[in-house]
């Protein structure tokens, strides 16, 4: 007699070869295991399309949504004789053997991107001096850190020493270049490499067979057959709905930060759920992926659920050793026995077994195909998109390990969330049950439940599979219900915008049909832009619904005569866009909508809305991104919001025209006529230069990228969209400009910033001054004491510092030459109200503590006894002023623009008073020594204009950082 087992196993296998004799007799139309045809080699080097997966990765970066979510940082503790100059050569050939590593993303007109390989460059390899217990914070800040995904480069390598044989390397990687998959073949690369550099001889590596370009122009050849099976693929997911424990999570959320719960699992257990997936012809993640179902059926009620895994397009073997992005998302849907029903877990393992077969025969299918095709039904009614879930089965990172080193692998959680809610089993030497969520989209306490379910039923399961759902573990949960809307008059985000001291007034508009609009009116020389409030908003609102569509900054609130809001008199209601708006939607989506038509219902999707948004912005000439359309969705919130926008920049420009006649009158200051190129305008820096220049009454011409270019538009600011990898724009934004201020930067792509100094000098022949804001960096570490301008750089410098020494010799190099002046202003940290200047305190020295005050960590200082240490910094506003008068008489030489200096104890002890840490400070030989700076710098030629002002005193202006919206 054949047992049970037996039975299971063999009706397995004939469920298989029923699904491969019906795929094998299926029309043409449906996805094979993979496209048709060989994967060739390009014809050759120039620009090719990107696949359907670095094109959502791109698009994620375009709307904002993207960031550190989307890094791929490896650490790993090396103990023994680390080579570092063969690292670097090892890295460096690393990049040159495999393409994806050094492409870059550049737009076309029609706003689909391509990629382009970069020349092969080295590869920095920068050291840092850290305790192992110091190194988290670093590792973490530095895999943070934005890729510019148009200029590259998309891997980054950091060295931290902790002693002469102990380190820790990080390299971090963008997603749009590597999957799991990748790792391991760059991990066993670059130990060849590596050891081929120590021993000086040649790697003997083959030359690899394809490069990630040549694998995209493959996948978009075959675009007909995928969207023929991405419709079949949605008609088959028709009717689904997002799980209902999850909250819609507003589009424009910049950091979806996550909460993880984790909980050890027994041994025996993994051993359990695999024993039971081999007698029922199921892999140990087909057991987990039933085990999520069953805890969410459980949980909700529902039968008919939708969550995610990850599938791969690896399966020809020319692709196995192809390092890039080759994973999608599959949508695995399963239809469970109902709430009426009690089923086994075996019942349900049979269900999700089935529904998993049928998802990977679309596994190339690429899901924003899918999502494309399903149009509305890829969202629920309150905007949850219906894939919110996800499921995996993970191991622990495997370390880089390098010949003659013991390797040990570091973990790196930037603690970011792709989903909304996903279920872990960690498979390694010490299990794991996790779950992750947005604390947005699921509160803590109901994923901490969910989680304690999720694990005490995979415990249950591995010993006992036959049990029903009902007497397993598990228990029914809600979501909190909606609340009413409150009247405006007493709506939270009314209240939260009078809790902040620079506001003045606040009121709030509730349109019959249409969006909430907010409406403030601020002061203070710090004062909020309307962006900024609304970020607060989103912080403070526990209700995404509650959250208004801007902030519009007014000068006085209009009122009726009893003191209620006058909506008569506010702007932003109007509907003079709304026929530009309905315009575009017809355009692209070939449907002019109603008013109040939805973008996602209408078969909108990222793509488009990165081009309607550009096609407005070109209309209107108003502030439009992707994702106000993805958040708004409707003609009439954009409308209302391009309204709010030009009223915004009507109030900006009387105010600029106010303060033009102001300095007209009280000047003395004599400015050269002719137009001045500013760089960096939307930067901390470039800011204060650009209101100091308009307040002289100077034209601007201000170089910015397009998506930012409403943030410099108005009365006497010519935008002149350009980047600094775009030598082209750079050439056309000099011509004619009489004065050139350069306060642009990469930061980290120096040979990018050596170019666009080499193009804006050969290119600029105006007859008034250049001036180049450069950095004390380019001292390098003098000899304690002062530091007079223009002295002698000393090593070491670092790759900044040097970057910014070799900019200055450009120009400075050109100035026998030059029609005009030209000059050097060295400037230190900068600081100041600016949403970017307040970022001074995540980075560097300052950052380090910072960070380790706010965290509560004990803050280590150089030895008492060592002398005076701290660091020079300057205020924005001073910097302007001095930068301004240099480029009326540009000195020639190098200057330095200073406005005071503080000690590191009196800045830790303002931190801790500030944020109200329990830090305690101490002296010792083991700080950062990067914090050894025993230097004040001279700033004797613009001493009159780095003067303080009011407000500009340092601890005022850090209590003003520390409170600011960027860095809550």
């Amino acid at each position: 007699m054949t047992a049970p087992a037996d039975q299971a196993a063999q009706a397995a296998q004939a469920d298989l070869l029923r699904r491969a004799r019906r795929r094998a007799s299926v029309p043409t139309t449906r996805p094979g295991p993979v496209p048709p045809g060989p994967v060739t080699r390009g014809t050759g080097p120039g620009p090719a399309p990107l696949s359907h997966a670095q094109q959502r990765m791109w698009l994620m970066e375009r709307l904002g949504q993207g960031g550190p979510r989307y890094h791929v940082p490896l650490a790993t503790r090396l103990r023994g004789p680390l080579d570092l100059d063969a690292l670097a050569a090892a890295l460096t050939a690393l990049t040159t053997r495999h393409h994806v590593l050094r492409t870059r993303y550049a737009r076309q007109d029609d706003e689909r991107p391509l990629q382009e390989t970069a020349p092969a460059a080295p590869v920095p390899l920068p050291v840092r001096d850290a305790t192992p217990e110091a190194a988290g914070a670093l590792l973490r800040t530095e895999a943070a850190r934005p890729f510019d995904l148009a200029t590259g480069p998309v891997l980054r390598a950091l060295a931290v020493r902790h002693a002469p044989d102990d380190h820790t390397l990080l390299l971090t990687l963008h997603h749009i270049a590597v999957d799991g998959s990748s790792l391991p073949v760059l991990a066993a690369d670059l130990a060849a490499l590596y050891a081929a550099a120590v021993e000086g001889r040649p790697s003997g590596l083959p030359e690899p067979e394809l490069q990630y370009a040549d694998y995209a122009r493959w996948e978009r050849a075959d675009d007909d057959r995928l969207a023929a099976a991405a419709a079949e693929r949605a008609a088959r997911l028709a009717g689904a709905r997002p799980l209902p424990l999850l909250r819609a999570v507003p589009p424009g959320t910049p950091e979806r930060r996550a909460v993880l719960h984790a909980a050890p699992l027994a041994a025996d257990t993994l051993d359990g759920l695999r024993r039971l997936g081999a007698r029922h012809g199921a892999t140990a993640f087909t057991v987990v992926l039933a085990a999520a179902f069953a805890a969410l059926r459980t949980a909700t009620g529902g039968s008919d659920l939708v969550l995610g895994c990850a599938g791969g397009h690896r399966a020809r073997p020319e692709l196995r050793r192809l390092v890039g992005l080759q994973v999608n998302t599959l949508p695995v849907r399963a239809h469970l026995p109902g709430p009426g029903g009690d089923p086994a877990f075996t019942e349900v393992l049979a269900a999700v077994r089935t529904a998993l077969l049928d998802a990977q025969e679309y596994h190339d299918v690429p899901f924003d195909l899918v999502v494309e095709r399903l149009g509305p039904a890829a969202r629920g009614e309150d905007g949850t998109p219906l894939l919110a879930v996800s499921c995996d089965l993970v191991r622990p990172p495997e370390p880089l390990a390098l010949p003659g080193l013991t390797a040990e692998a570091v973990e790196v959680d930037l603690a970011l969330a792709k989903f909304g809610l996903t279920l872990l089993v960690e498979d390694g030497p010490r299990p794991r049950c996790l779950l992750q969520h947005d604390p947005a989209a699921l509160d803590e306490p109901t994923g901490r439940r969910l989680h304690a379910a999720f694990a005490d039923l995979l415990t249950a399961v591995a010993a006992d599979a036959d049990r029903p759902l009902s007497r397993l573990p598990g228990e029914r949960l809600t979501a909190p219900a909606p609340t009413s809307a409150p009247a405006a008059s007493d709506h939270p985000a009314v209240t939260a915008l009078l809790a902040d001291p620079r506001v003045t007034d606040a009121a709030l508009h509730l349109a019959d049909h249409g969006p909430a609009l907010a409406y403030a009116s601020v002061r203070g020389p710090v004062a909020p832009t309307g962006a900024e409030l609304r970020a607060t908003l989103r912080r403070h609102l526990a209700a995404p619904t509650r959250l208004p569509l801007a902030v519009t900054l007014l000068d006085r609130i209009p009122r009726r005569p009893d003191g209620t809001l006058d909506p008569t008199r506010l702007p932003g209601l109007a509907t003079a866009h709304l026929s530009a708006v309905l315009d575009a939607f017809a355009d692209l989506l070939g449907t002019r909508p109603a008013a109040d038509g939805d973008f996602l219902r209408l078969g909108g999707h990222s793509l488009v809305a990165v081009q309607l948004a550009e096609r407005l912005r070109g209309r209107l000439g108003l502030p439009l991104t992707g994702l106000d359309v993805l958040e708004r969705r409707t003609p009439h919130a954009l409308a209302a919001l391009l309204a709010t926008r030009a009223a915004e920049r009507r109030s900006t420009e009387r105010r600029t025209t106010e303060q033009q006649g102001t300095a007209r009158r009280t000047t003395t200051r004599s400015a050269p006529a002719g137009t001045v190129l500013l760089t960096g305008a939307t930067g901390g820096v470039g800011a204060a230069v650009l209101q100091e220049l308009l307040a002289q009454g100077r034209p601007v011409r201000a170089l910015v990228r397009p998506e930012s270019a409403h943030l410099v538009a108005g009365a006497g600011v010519e935008p002149a969209e350009g980047d600094l990898a775009d030598l082209d724009s750079l050439r056309r934004a000099v011509e004619g400009a009489d004065t050139v201020i350069h306060a642009a930067c990469t930061f980290t792509e120096h040979a990018v910033d050596l170019a666009a100094m080499r193009a804006l000098v050969d290119g600029w022949r105006g007859t008034a001054g250049f001036v180049f804001v450069s950095s004390i960096d380019a001292y390098g570490r003098p000899a304690p004491g002062e530091v007079p301008e223009g002295a002698p750089s000393s090593g070491p410098l670092s790759p900044y510092g040097r970057a910014k020494l070799d900019c200055e010799r450009i120009l400075l190099d050109a100035a026998p030459r030059a029609r005009g002046p030209v000059g050097v202003v060295r400037s230190p940290i900068v600081w100041g109200p600016h949403r970017r200047l307040r970022d001074q305190l995540r980075w560097g020295a300052t950052g380090a503590l910072y960070q380790a005050a706010l965290a509560g960590r004990p803050l280590l200082l150089p030895p008492a006894d060592a002398g005076w240490s701290g660091a020079a910094w300057v205020h924005s506003a001073a910097l302007a002023r001095a930068v301004a008068e240099s480029a009326v008489r540009a000195p020639g030489r190098v200057v330095n623009a200073v406005t005071g200096h503080v000690s590191w104890a009196d800045f830790t002890a303002e931190l801790v008073r500030l944020l109200g840490s329990s830090s305690p400070v101490a002296h010792g030989p083991d700080a950062d020594p990067e914090l050894l700076r025993p230097w004040r710098y001279r700033a004797d030629a613009l001493a009159g204009a780095l003067r303080p002002e009011p407000g500009e005193d340092w601890r005022g202006v850090l209590a003003a950082m520390t409170a600011g919206p960027a860095t809550g």
